[in-house]
C-alpha cells in the first residue's frame, strides 16, 4: 500500500511527506531504537513517541519509510530538518502506539 493511501485510510496527520507514492509494507512499534535497530523490518512504519533527530537516524538505517508520532506530540523542527534531509516521512496521530499500530495492522492487512 501506498503511504498516502494509509494516511487517509488511518486518518493520520501528514507534517512531512515528499513521497507519498512510497510503499509501506508493514509496521513496527517500539519506543526503544536499539529495539528498531535490532528488528524493524525494511518498508514499515515506525509507530513511536520518540520525537527527535536519533528517530531519523535509526529509520534511515533500517530503511523505514516513515514515522508516526503518537499522541499528538509535537515534531521539533531539528526532527523536521533531518527527516527532510533524510526523505524520512513524519506522520502524527492522537492515538495511542497500540491503537495506531491496530489501525495500521487492519488496513495493512497485517492483523
Amino acid at each position: 500500500m501506498t503511504l498516502q493511501g494509509l494516511m487517509e485510510a488511518c486518518g493520520l496527520e501528514g507534517v512531512l511527506v515528499e513521497d507519498g507514492c512510497v510503499d509501506v509494507t508493514g509496521v513496527y512499534t517500539s519506543d526503544l531504537l536499539s529495539d528498531v535497530m535490532a528488528h524493524c523490518p525494511d518498508g514499515a512504519v515506525l509507530v513511536t513517541v520518540q520525537n527527535h533527530t536519533n528517530t531519523v537516524a535509526v529509520c534511515t538505517l533500517v530503511g523505514a519509510p516513515a514515522i508516526l508520532i503518537v499522541h499528538g506530540r509535537a515534531i521539533p523542527d531539528e526532527m523536521l530538518a533531518a527527516a527532510r534531509r533524510e526523505k524520512i516521512a513524519l506522520l502524527r496521530t492522537r492515538d495511542d502506539q497500540f491503537a495506531a499500530s491496530c489501525k495500521l495492522g487492519r488496513v495493512l492487512g497485517l492483523g
